[in-house]
């Protein structure tokens, strides 16, 4: 049985040193089409891999927007969307305005 055993894992390595080399042959295969793709069609980083700030790949879609309120303080700002921070409830709004 030891012998079994130490055949197959000898099979083992082998299969995977062949297993290896087939993804390494699929990898350089898919990098040459993938390069030659993005020649073809004059493709650039951003169209294949948009930044994750915007999934649409369009700056600014889902921006937060540009502060309106400035706290005199902290220096902390708000942009008048949403749930208003505590520093500006009750407060005259017009006064911190930037």
């Amino acid at each position: 049985m030891t012998s079994d055993y130490k055949a197959l894992l000898q099979q083992k390595v082998e299969l995977e040193k062949k297993i290896d080399a087939l993804i390494q042959h699929a990898k350089t295969d898919a990098i040459a089409e993938a390069k030659a793709m993005v020649q073809q069609y004059g493709l650039t980083k951003e169209d294949v891999f948009p930044s994750a700030k915007s999934k649409s790949g369009k700056p600014g879609k889902h921006s937060v927007g540009e502060p309106k309120f400035r706290n005199p303080e902290t220096g902390a700002t708000w942009t008048g969307r949403g749930k208003p921070p505590k520093w500006i409830e009750g407060k005259d709004r017009a006064s911190l305005a930037i």
